[in-house]
């Protein structure tokens, strides 16, 4: 029987981490949107402007008999260079920052033990900056940022960045994907 849980993540661009989400086994479905900030219902513009405290996030609704916490946690550090404070790559602001909005104590606690685990292992040469926080002032995207890389495959953006990333992604994680 399928239970469906929620994860809140925070890993740079949007657009990049919901197109992967949205390819993976027990993922029903991974929006794009805002948390963290001050502002209720926040525009993307006033995002963009880093004024109003919002991480660009994506909420994952999964079928967690498919899928773990863990699993979920593991696809996002491969997703992102969780060593970046404020930014990923050309995109820089604190909109971009790494942070996972937790929903509850577990997953807190998952969210703190496989830092740990990165960090222990040395697996990235710089400190994990990723925030552990609870999820607050959540809203969900304009709808033409909702599966924005299937929808603008002209977009000079996604050909260059989200495409690649993409890529590499799916060769990781090929055991996982949809069919």
């Amino acid at each position: 029987m399928a239970t469906i849980e929620q994860a809140t993540l925070a890993g740079g661009c949007f657009w990049c981490i919901e197109s992967a989400f949205n390819t993976v086994e027990g993922v029903e479905i991974a929006y794009s949107g805002y948390a963290g900030g001050q502002v209720d219902s926040p525009t993307y513009e006033q995002v963009c402007g880093g004024q109003t405290g919002h991480a660009e996030v994506v909420q994952i609704n999964y079928d967690s008999s498919q899928l773990s916490y863990r699993d979920i946690l593991e696809i996002f550090f491969a997703l992102h260079d969780p060593t970046q404070l404020n930014r990923q790559g050309n995109d820089v602001g604190t909109q971009y920052r790494s942070a996972i909005f937790y929903h509850d104590q577990a997953q807190k606690d998952a969210a703190e033990q496989i830092i740990r685990e990165i960090e222990d292992q040395q697996i990235w040469p710089d400190p994990v900056v990723t925030e552990i926080v609870a999820l607050n002032n959540y809203s969900q995207a304009e709808d033409y940022h909702q599966d924005y890389f299937t929808n603008n495959p002209q977009n000079h953006y996604c050909n260059m960045v989200v495409a690649p990333k993409l890529a590499k992604f799916k060769q990781k994680f090929a055991s996982k994907l949809k069919k």
